[in-house]
């Protein structure tokens, strides 16, 4: 059984630095003539029930799209956990699955694996997993995280998979798929990606 996509908030998250990107967005960087983030929302808008992005600067070419955009409370670029807890602040849905603006190829049943997954566990927490490690970029949250999600990040710790290792996190299997989590970091990664999309 699955969650109802109405009760899923998805929540992209584009409030990094991107060092190697040379500071560049991610989001905004274009890939086969097309910003990265329209790979995503393009993926994740049919999968969930409303959808918005978390960003800290940029914010007028993001809201050329059309979706709420959340910025990070925290100040100084904290991480994506900060922009977890932000978003989860701001949803009125009971879960929330985030995913990266930089993967560009988010399959359509990337949702729905993960719900089974925190379904099925009973867990509060469902994290992709690529057949080798966990991917916590890519996971589902119920909004009742907030408090333990807020307290945590005010302790200075910032760790994503620390924060998880507090719950029994469900793991979904994507092991088929793992070019879901093939995400572009460099100018080199750019042109990686755009071969695959080719063959695609």
């Amino acid at each position: 059984m699955s969650i109802p996509k109405d009760n899923i908030t998805g929540v992209i998250l584009a409030g990094g630095q991107a060092r190697r990107m040379g500071g560049e967005d991610k989001g905004l960087v274009r890939l086969n003539n097309k910003p990265m983030i329209e790979y995503i929302i393009d993926a994740i808008r049919p999968q969930t029930g409303k959808l918005l992005i978390n960003a800290n600067r940029n914010h007028e070419r993001y809201a050329q799209y059309g979706l709420e955009i959340v910025a990070d409370e925290l100040s100084g670029y904290c991480g994506p956990l900060a922009g977890m807890a932000s978003a989860l602040q701001t949803i009125k849905t009971d879960y929330m699955v985030t995913v990266p603006c930089d993967s560009p190829f988010v399959p359509d049943d990337l949702v729905e694996r993960l719900s089974h997954a925190l379904h099925d566990n009973d867990t509060k927490i469902s994290v992709a997993h690529n057949g080798e490690r966990i991917q916590p970029v890519f996971c589902l949250l119920k909004n009742t995280l907030l408090k333990s999600l807020t307290e945590y990040l005010h302790s200075g710790e910032r760790k994503i998979d620390r924060w998880f290792e507090q719950y029994q996190y469900a793991t979904a299997d994507f092991s088929d798929i793992p070019e879901t989590f093939d995400n572009i970091n460099t100018p080199e990664d750019i042109e990686k990606a755009l071969s695959k999309l080719i063959v695609n």
